[in-house]
């Protein structure tokens, strides 16, 4: 791919580890400027150091994704320290798992508040800035929970069920602003630090979901891959 991405600025929500992590490690070496975030500051500031050994332009803030300030915050960052934003990618997310019945209220809102709420009020900011610019692209991590409801997943379901349709009528509301959109749907991914034995070899890796970021920014404008579902190629066996 070389330096496809020299000149770009990309924002990686949740970019302290796992997917999010090998999402910013590929945008750095396709030659982008990138931005993370994470809820604790002592966690980005240890990603940052770690990524900026690869070499580019890396920073990162602490910000809750679910906190509509925090979001403003962090996109007022970029524009003074960056200089704008070309791409948007929304990883972060949490998954609490129980039934509707034991599910407490604020379990359901952290759920919806991170897993929605928070693309909204990230994409509510970057659209702006990406139509002065003449353009973006948004990319929302979602899961194949999104189209594959599970017992005990009804938060996270409904957080990726609707993740995917905000992302495709996102993309209708739009598409002639020159911004495009499009959803990876990951299966099971082994998101372990690479520190800790794995045990899960069957699992796709972060890395795997990262290239599938940068395919969907080698397609011409022309042309928009708007969903990607993603699943190892041989699950473990029940």
């Amino acid at each position: 791919m070389g330096k496809l991405l020299e000149g770009k600025c990309a924002l990686v929500t949740g970019g302290t580890r796992g997917i999010g992590r090998a999402v910013a490690e590929a945008l750095l070496r396709a030659g982008a400027s990138v931005a993370i975030c994470g809820r604790s500051g002592d966690s980005v500031n240890r990603a940052v150091a770690e990524l900026g050994a690869i070499g580019g332009k890396v920073a990162g803030w602490p910000a809750d994704v679910s906190n509509p300030a925090d979001v403003a915050s962090l996109f007022r960052h970029i524009d003074d320290q960056l200089g704008g934003l070309d791409i948007l990618i929304n990883n972060a997310g949490l998954g609490v798992f129980a039934s509707v019945a034991d599910m407490s209220v604020e379990d359901w809102r952290r759920t919806i508040g991170t897993n929605l709420d928070g693309v909204f009020y990230c994409c509510h900011e970057a659209i702006p800035r990406f139509r002065k610019r003449g353009g973006g692209f948004v990319i929302n991590i979602s899961s194949l929970a999104g189209r594959n409801p599970f017992a005990g997943g009804a938060a996270y379901n409904a957080s990726k069920f609707g993740l995917n349709g905000f992302t495709e009528a996102m993309m209708l509301d739009h598409r002639y602003d020159n911004v495009r959109a499009a959803v990876i749907m990951p299966g099971s991914v082994d998101t372990r630090f690479s520190s800790q034995p794995s045990g899960a070899d069957w699992k796709s890796a972060p890395e795997d979901i990262a290239e599938a970021v940068l395919d969907l920014l080698r397609m011409p404008e022309r042309s928009l891959v708007s969903r990607i579902e993603i699943r190892p190629s041989k699950p473990k066996k029940g």
